[in-house]
């Protein structure tokens, strides 16, 4: 996994500007270029698009922590690399209306219907974005315990989000 601090989202977010990466030089388009490039636009619209860039990047961090190089040996197969499923909520939102899945996914964290272990889990996994070895590492746990606790929150997620 990329460290945080070189990733395109922390570039982007912690400047002023929309920050664009290429392979050989970083471009960053300040407030001052956007209008000048962009008559009858103003420093709202900007602000709107560096919103939405930093939201693009954030999906992308969050996509790349899901489907990354999995960082334990498992019997020798060090070199063979692993790649997570496709998420439940990534599943749920492909299918359908966003606002539905996020809304069932709202429903089930207000709902009291998680264990509290499952409900950090899931808001690990989900929200944050890491994958079940990630978080067995960060807990001290077995990627078994992780995996368990995440697919029985996604069962009742997709329970949620049929009543929708």
């Amino acid at each position: 996994m990329k460290n945080y601090k070189d990733s395109d989202y922390a570039l982007n977010k912690f400047s002023e500007g929309i920050v664009y990466r290429f392979a050989d030089r970083i471009v960053e388009i300040t407030l001052e270029d956007y209008l000048a490039e962009n008559p009858g636009k103003t420093a709202q619209d900007f602000l709107e698009l560096k919103a939405l860039s930093d939201e693009i990047y954030h999906e992308q961090v969050i996509h790349e922590n899901r489907t990354s190089r999995l960082d334990v040996t498992i019997n020798g197969l060090e070199e063979t690399e692993q790649l997570a499923a496709p998420p439940l909520d990534l599943d749920l939102i492909h299918k359908s209306d966003t606002t539905k899945a996020k809304e069932a996914a709202r429903r089930l964290l207000d709902s009291g219907e998680l264990t509290e272990i499952q409900r950090r889990r899931f808001i690990l996994h989900f929200v944050e974005g890491l994958s079940y070895r990630q978080i067995a590492s960060r807990e001290g746990v077995h990627f078994t315990s992780v995996h368990e606790s995440i697919e029985a929150a996604a069962t009742k997620l997709q329970k949620f989000f049929k009543k929708i």
